[in-house]
């Protein structure tokens, strides 16, 4: 997704939000975006949009992160694209991983949908898992901290 495509999407999403509507779609050339509101899903839950005719993730308003909380050595792994959280593979699965799981390079840390794309997110960092951030289901924005990871 790229930066425009992600402030279109934010901006759609705060419109959505200030307005209290339950859905907006706008078309921009051939691309349609569309942002539908519902209730967060419960945690633990896990909702995958699969098909065109299934609604946008919910968007919900997360608690800001206490940056004093983090540790001085800690690294944030951060989203890179404005997205869905989801922390398993599938509805019902396993977590990727969580807090306390010790993590390599390269592996497996979440799910960003985007757009009706699922976007692996993996670890750049070898260490602990201190934090998971995101609940399933949230929307993210672009750079929002998903987890801190303790070497």
């Amino acid at each position: 997704m790229s930066n425009d495509e992600a402030e279109r999407v934010r901006a759609l999403a705060e419109i959505l939000h200030e307005y209290d509507l339950d859905a907006v779609r706008v078309r921009v050339g051939e691309t349609e975006y569309e942002l539908v509101a519902r209730e967060p899903a419960p945690a633990g839950t896990v909702v995958m949009a699969a098909g065109p005719a299934q609604a946008a993730p919910a968007v919900t308003e997360s608690a800001p992160v206490n940056e004093s909380a983090a540790g001085a050595n800690v690294k944030r792994v951060t989203a890179p694209v404005v997205g869905v959280f989801y922390g398993a593979p599938s509805p019902g699965a396993d977590p990727f991983v969580n807090v306390g799981d010790r993590v390599v390079p390269g592996q497996a840390l979440c799910i960003l949908e985007a757009m009706k794309l699922m976007n692996e997110i993996t670890s750049e960092y070898a260490g602990v898992i201190a934090r998971v951030i995101p609940e399933n289901g949230q929307l993210v924005s672009l750079g929002d901290d998903l987890f801190w990871i303790e070497p």
